[in-house]
């Protein structure tokens, strides 16, 4: 029988070390937390996160950037069994989202990590299982594949495979995701559909400051792991009134973001600001779009979106990862068998192309809105 030390950070060190070999860094950082550095505490299991809500009396206009680190704030700051860690987070990231969050709430629970992307996810989860809240940071989407056997065979069967006796439901992996303008292949990619194929996980994208900060707290807050993707594209561009307090956000529930009769658009992201754009144009031409903010991917609303089709009898579904195997294909195998002959026209997909994400050819690749008001018309007039 396997003994249990009595000191968190062991134990939490000996899981970590079971799950990789290779993180000895990781394992002498931790030493630094001290005896008292984790608090253990068993999350019961449950659907969902309770909801709160905020008046939007006092709210500030923020960026995307801004709202994560509030957010990242309000966690720590109402919980302190959060941790928040990854590379150069201490530093506050760089995007600078947790900018001054070391400073305000000590070293022991926001701190960097060596460049291991299997150790970040690794610790988070031994983190998790022991009863805390690990925000762990992905510095780019591009490079969490070496987490993916961490978070697709740990921390998503962790629950199943014990019968309920254990989790890592306090497990939130934070990623900034998509393009860019000059990332490239590596500083560009959209992985979420990776992640969609894995039962146990939540993949949850916001597309403004105010869905980021409610839609993070209430991913913390989730007692099942949760992967975050942030749209790095809006982290300074995007910039609405936020509330200052704290609120939470619903996950699983889409948002219809601009009502229409014609036909229906789903995306999430920064896309959505893309999407916006072309219902605008197609409106000019007499066409009446239907616009609707996914928010989560797993487990989707699917209700809303067959509501909306129901309504429309057309579906377009737009997103920047490459068109094949994108979770467009599963929005449409979806609708087409709950919609089937209701539909006018077949599902028209404008997503990313079957290439990697080039660099001088980005402009071609992305699903643009001339791109998606062409699909329109097409789908409209089919």
């Amino acid at each position: 029988m396997a003994m249990i030390s009595k000191d968190p950070v062991q134990a939490c060190t000996a899981t970590t070390l079971r799950q990789f070999d290779s993180s000895k860094k990781m394992a002498m950082a931790l030493r630094k937390f001290g005896k008292d550095g984790i608090s253990i505490w068993r999350r019961g299991f449950s659907s969902s996160a309770g909801l709160e809500s905020s008046s939007t009396r006092d709210a500030t206009p923020v960026n995307l950037f801004t709202a994560i680190n509030q957010a990242l704030h309000i966690a720590l700051d109402t919980d302190p069994r959060s941790y928040v860690f990854g590379e150069d987070v201490s530093f506050g990231g760089v995007f600078r989202c947790t900018t001054g969050l070391a400073e305000q709430f000590g070293r022991q629970r926001v701190f960097n990590t060596p460049l291991c992307e299997q150790g970040i996810a690794g610790f988070a989860i031994g983190l998790a299982a022991m009863g805390n809240r690990a925000i762990a940071e992905i510095q780019f989407a591009d490079y969490i594949f070496p987490a993916f056997d961490q978070l697709v065979n740990e921390a998503a069967k962790f629950r199943y495979r014990s019968g309920n006796e254990f989790n890592c439901g306090g497990l939130t992996i934070r990623s900034p995701y998509g393009a860019v303008g000059h990332g490239g292949h590596y500083h560009s990619q959209s992985p979420e559909a990776f992640f969609c194929h894995v039962p146990g996980l939540k993949v949850v994208i916001p597309r403004s400051p105010y869905q980021a900060k409610g839609l993070l707290l209430a991913s913390i807050r989730d007692p099942n792991p949760v992967v975050f993707f942030e749209p790095k594209w809006l982290y300074r561009l995007a910039v609405e009134e936020v509330p200052d307090a704290d609120y939470m956000l619903p996950l699983s529930q889409a948002e219809v973001v601009r009502e229409g009769k014609d036909i229906t658009l789903v995306g999430w992201g920064a896309q959505l600001s893309i999407l916006e754009q072309a219902c605008e144009d197609a409106e000019k031409e007499g066409i009446s779009c239907e616009l609707i903010d996914l928010r989560t991917l797993i487990p989707w609303d699917k209700e809303t979106v067959e509501a909306s089709v129901s309504k429309t009898g057309r579906l377009l579904v737009s997103h920047e990862a490459p068109v094949t195997g994108g979770f467009g294909a599963e929005i449409s195998a979806s609708i087409i068998e709950r919609c089937f002959l209701r539909l006018e026209a077949p599902v028209a997909r404008v997503c990313g192309l079957d290439t990697p994400f080039p660099l001088v050819y980005e402009p071609f690749y992305m699903p643009t809105k001339n791109k998606i008001l062409d699909a329109i018309k097409s789908t409209v007039n089919y």
